[in-house]
């Protein structure tokens, strides 16, 4: 109901906005948006703008990431992308998909005497990158790893060395993951922010990584984090995938998510709604 005193005209699907944080319902003043909703939009984009340009902390992460894989004795590296500070990284992609000398150094003393371009010592190495939200992984990175790797070493499933690479973009994982002669590389990576989800965190899954691969040979599972996809889910379908991908012997677009979690979903897919 509209207080006559306001010149704020409420809009009649407000309840909805419990539901989402999307921006609908919000009013109008005139042919206006309210002061208020112009205000927390703005908010919104400041916090978004700042999660993009936002330092990770990289000794504080790996200190908490060596606390979290500690049951694993699974080393943590940190690393650097080609990209040597914030604005190259954010003027040229192409620089943060790549390690810088100093890394590449650092990863071919790890490389095990066996290994080849088809012999791979380790089934999976995850590479944690700040990306676009340092946020999103300072925030979602351990306590995911602290629910995925476990399950893994249970299925005995041998974990390369936990690297954490500064100024990286998704594609950097194919060459740590090569590098390191994992199987399988899993690249968790903060997401371009929206409005309202400047605390994105993404997971990229990729067989036999190599330099040069194409997005299409990635699956990705977006929008990790507590007002998204919950951790639990995230690792649920991960560790879906991750058994699929090495029993098939690949990933992309010929490996597909079936876990089948949604209901809805699955009624959508047996019955045709227009019918």
């Amino acid at each position: 109901m509209n207080d006559p005193l306001s010149p704020v005209i409420a809009n009649p699907w407000q309840a909805l906005r419990q539901w989402t944080d999307a921006r609908l319902a919000l009013g109008r003043a005139g042919v206006s948006l309210p002061t208020a909703a112009h205000l927390d939009f703005q908010l919104a984009h400041a916090r978004a703008r700042d999660a993009v340009h936002l330092a990770l902390d990289a000794p504080q992460l790996s200190q908490t990431l060596d606390a979290v894989l500690e049951g694993q004795k699974t080393p943590c590296l940190t690393l650097h992308s080609a990209a040597a500070d914030r604005t190259a990284y954010l003027q040229r992609p192409d620089l943060g998909r790549r390690l810088d000398a100093a890394s590449r150094h650092a990863l071919a003393s790890l490389a095990s005497p066996l290994q080849s371009a088809t012999t791979r010592p380790y089934d999976v190495a995850f590479v944690v990158v700040d990306g676009l939200s340092a946020r999103a992984i300072e925030q979602n990175a351990a306590p995911f790893l602290a629910s995925m790797t476990p399950r893994l070493a249970a299925e005995n499933w041998l974990i390369a060395p936990v690297c954490v690479v500064l100024q990286g973009r998704v594609a950097i994982g194919d060459e740590v993951g090569e590098m390191l002669g994992a199987k399988l590389v899993v690249v968790l990576i903060g997401e371009r922010p929206g409005l309202s989800s400047p605390d994105s965190m993404g997971l990229y899954l990729t067989w036999m990584p190599r330099v040069g691969l194409l997005d299409a040979s990635r699956n990705c599972i977006s929008n990790v984090r507590p007002a998204g996809l919950g951790i639990e889910a995230a690792a649920d379908k991960l560790h879906h995938l991750l058994t699929q991908a090495r029993a098939r012997q690949l990933s992309g677009v010929d490996l597909k998510e079936d876990t089948g979690g949604d209901p809805l979903l699955a009624l959508s897919a047996a019955k045709n709604f227009l019918l």
